[in-house]
């Protein structure tokens, strides 16, 4: 069985790389507009992460971090510095926003890179007539 499955991955690997090779040969924009969708993609990605990456990491290296236990969330309060209380997470949840915010800041950064990629000038013609 296991011989079965090596004979199936090269042969896979086989046809992808064939396909790979004549997709190059007769489209090469499809295969440069493919890697700035690629391109792109991974830049909105890192955008979208990167915020919530730095906000837990913030989170959980802080000194307050410790949990209040039994289902309740720990928050720090402004007025008298240090000063934390626990609140049930009932209290908090999801709403419409959650889902809006992401989308349209995400649709920024789409906005942004494709404005980058024109400025650049990456469809110019080759030649300058001037």
């Amino acid at each position: 069985m296991n011989q079965a499955r090596k004979i199936m991955a090269f042969f896979f690997l086989t046809v992808i790389t064939e396909l790979w090779e004549t997709l190059l040969e007769r489209r090469p924009l499809l295969v440069y507009a493919a890697t700035w969708t690629t391109f792109v993609a991974a830049t909105v990605a890192a955008a979208s992460v990167a915020p919530e990456v730095a906000f837990v990491w913030a989170l959980t290296s802080s000194p307050y971090a410790g949990g209040c236990g039994g289902g309740a969330i720990r928050i720090l309060l402004d007025a008298p510095p240090g000063e934390i209380i626990c609140v049930p997470a009932e209290l908090f949840g999801h709403t419409g926003v959650d889902f809006l915010v992401p989308t349209v800041l995400a649709a920024a950064v789409v906005a942004a890179a494709a404005y980058v990629v024109r400025v650049v000038g990456l469809w110019e013609a080759e030649d300058n007539s001037s």
